[in-house]
C-alpha cells in the first residue's frame, strides 16, 4: 500500500498540489484548519477559496508570461485552470472567475477523488516524523504556530509583507448615468469580454479631491512588531500609492488610456476608476487595483466621492494583512525541499512567489514532485526556459538570499533567446520566442 503525502493548507496551492498527487496514482491528506480555526480574510470553509481579487490576470498565452504560465498549467491538466475555465467571468483579455462557484467547484473535485481526503484542523508544528512527505501550502495566512515552528526549525526569521484586499460593490447601487461598460482599448473576442469592466470618469478637480480625501482618511494602526514590515510593491495600498506622488495612481490603476467615455465621448477623462465582474451573475463588481488599509467608515465615505459610486453599496470593504514568506534561496534545494528537514517540502506563496497563478503553479510541480519521490522515479525541475522552470529557478536559487522578496512571473526571469534582438520595438516578436520556447520545452519536460 503506497503511503500518502501530507499536504498542510488547502489554498489554490494545496489543492493543486494534492490533485497532481492524486492523479499520479498515490493518495493525499490535504489538511486545512479552516473552519476549526477562521481567519480574518476568508469567508468560507471552501478549499482554493479567492480572497484577494477574483482576477489570475492576462491569458494571453503568446505574449504574456502569466499567460503562459496558464498554459503550462492547463497543458499538465491542473485542476485550478480547468474550474477556472469552467467558471469563468467576462474581463477582456484576463481570466476571472466567480469567485463562489469555482471554490465550490474546486472543493467538490477533490471531494470525489477516491485518493484525496479532507481533514479539517490546524497543524500547529512540524508534522511527526511518521510524515514522511509533507508539503507545506498554508499560504500567506500561516497560523502562528506552524510559521514559529518553522521559524525555530531553519534558525531564519521569516520573512514577511503588507498585503491588502479592494472591496467589492454591488452592481445595481453603481450609477451607469455616469459610469459606463468597456474593456480597456476594447480587449477580448465577445462583447461580454469587451464590456467586462465598469468605468467611472473624473476631471481634474474630481480627481484631486479623491486624492486629497484618500491622504486625509483614518488609516489601519499597525501594532509595534508590525512598523517594519514592507509592503509587496505588486499589491499597494492606494493610500501608499497616493502618498508617493499626487500623480503616481493615474499613471497606475487609474490610468484614463484605452477607454472612450460614451456620455461624454468629445471629453479625455482625466483619471478613470475601473471595476472588474467579481462572480458569473455579474452582481457584484471590484474596483481594480484600490488595495487599501483605511478604515471601513473612511472607506465608504473616500470611495463614495468617486463619480458613479455615489450611492455604493458594499459587499465586502477592503482589508490588510500580515503575509508571510521563507527565504527560499537559502532553504530550499530544487526539488522544493527544505534543506535542513527534506522530508518538508514548500509550495505556494510561503515560497515568495507572489499571485494566485504562481502560487498554484508551485503546488502543482510540489506535488508532482513529491508523488515521483513516494513512487520510487525522478523528477528534474523543468528547465528555466518555462513559466514554472523560470520561477522554481528563481526561488530556489536564481534570486539573491540578502533581499529576497515576493516575484510574480515576468519574462525577465527567462533566458534570452538566441538570435532575437532586444528593444522596446522589438518586443511582441521577443515574447513571442520566449513563449514558443518555452511551450516545446514544456511539453517534453511533462513526457
Amino acid at each position: 500500500m503506497i503511503k500518502p503525502i501530507h499536504i498542510i493548507g488547502g489554498g489554490m496551492a494545496g489543492s493543486e498540489a494534492a490533485w497532481q498527487i492524486a492523479q499520479m496514482g498515490v493518495p493525499a491528506i490535504i489538511h486545512e484548519m479552516r473552519p476549526n480555526v477562521e481567519t480574518f480574510a476568508h469567508q468560507t470553509q471552501n478549499l482554493a477559496e479567492l480572497v484577494c481579487s477574483n482576477s489570475v490576470r492576462s491569458d494571453d498565452d503568446e505574449a504574456n508570461a502569466v499567460g503562459l504560465l496558464h498554459w503550462e498549467m492547463r497543458q499538465a491538466g491542473g485542476l485550478v485552470m480547468e474550474m477556472g475555465d469552467a467558471n469563468s467571468v467576462p474581463a477582456g483579455s484576463a481570466l476571472a472567475v466567480d469567485r463562489e462557484a469555482f471554490s465550490e467547484a474546486v472543493t467538490a473535485r477533490l471531494e470525489a477523488h477516491p485518493l484525496v481526503t479532507i481533514e479539517r484542523g490546524e497543524i500547529a508544528g512540524i508534522p511527526h516524523e511518521d510524515w514522511d512527505s509533507v508539503i507545506i501550502a498554508t499560504g500567506p495566512l500561516t497560523s502562528v504556530a506552524l510559521a514559529e515552528a518553522v521559524r525555530d526549525l531553519t534558525d531564519e526569521s521569516s520573512l514577511s509583507f503588507f498585503d491588502a484586499i479592494a472591496p467589492i460593490i454591488y452592481a445595481e447601487s453603481i450609477n451607469m448615468d455616469k459610469a459606463w461598460l468597456q474593456s480597456r482599448y476594447d480587449k477580448g473576442d465577445t462583447e461580454e469580454e469587451r464590456t467586462a469592466y465598469i468605468n467611472c470618469p473624473m476631471d481634474e478637480a474630481q480627481y484631486n479631491a479623491f486624492i486629497d480625501a484618500l491622504l486625509a482618511a483614518d488609516k489601519t494602526e499597525f501594532k509595534d512588531w508590525e512598523k517594519d514590515t514592507p509592503y509587496f510593491d505588486g499589491c499597494l495600498p492606494i493610500e501608499v500609492m497616493a502618498e508617493r506622488g499626487r500623480e503616481t495612481l493615474r499613471f497606475g490603476p487609474m490610468k484614463p488610456v484605452g477607454l472612450t467615455n460614451p456620455h461624454q465621448p468629445q471629453i479625455k477623462a482625466h483619471a478613470v476608476v475601473q471595476l472588474r465582474r467579481d462572480n458569473a451573475l455579474g452582481t457584484l463588481y471590484n474596483i481594480v487595483g484600490f488595495q487599501t488599509k483605511m478604515k471601513y467608515g473612511a472607506q465608504a465615505e473616500v470611495f463614495k466621492i468617486i463619480p458613479g459610486l455615489e450611492r455604493a453599496e458594499f459587499a465586502r470593504l477592503g482589508g490588510i494583512h500580515r503575509n508571510t514568506f521563507i527565504n527560499s534561496p537559502l532553504l530550499l534545494d530544487d526539488q522544493m525541499r527544505l534543506k535542513a528537514m527534506p522530508r518538508l517540502r514548500f509550495a505556494g506563496q510561503i515560497t515568495g512567489v507572489e499571485g494566485y497563478v504562481e502560487s498554484t503553479a508551485m503546488g502543482l510541480l510540489a506535488g508532482r514532485m513529491a508523488a515521483h519521490e513516494r513512487l520510487g522515479t525522478s523528477i528534474t525541475a523543468p528547465p528555466n526556459t518555462t513559466a514554472m522552470g523560470a520561477l522554481i529557478s528563481h526561488i530556489t536559487g536564481g534570486a539573491a538570499a540578502k533581499t529576497f522578496q515576493p516575484m510574480n512571473v515576468n519574462f525577465g526571469l527567462f533566458p534570452l533567446v538566441d538570435g532575437v534582438k532586444g528593444g522596446r520595438r522589438n518586443r511582441p516578436a521577443r515574447y513571442k520566442a520566449y513563449t514558443d520556447r518555452a511551450k516545446a520545452d514544456w511539453n517534453a519536460w511533462l513526457t
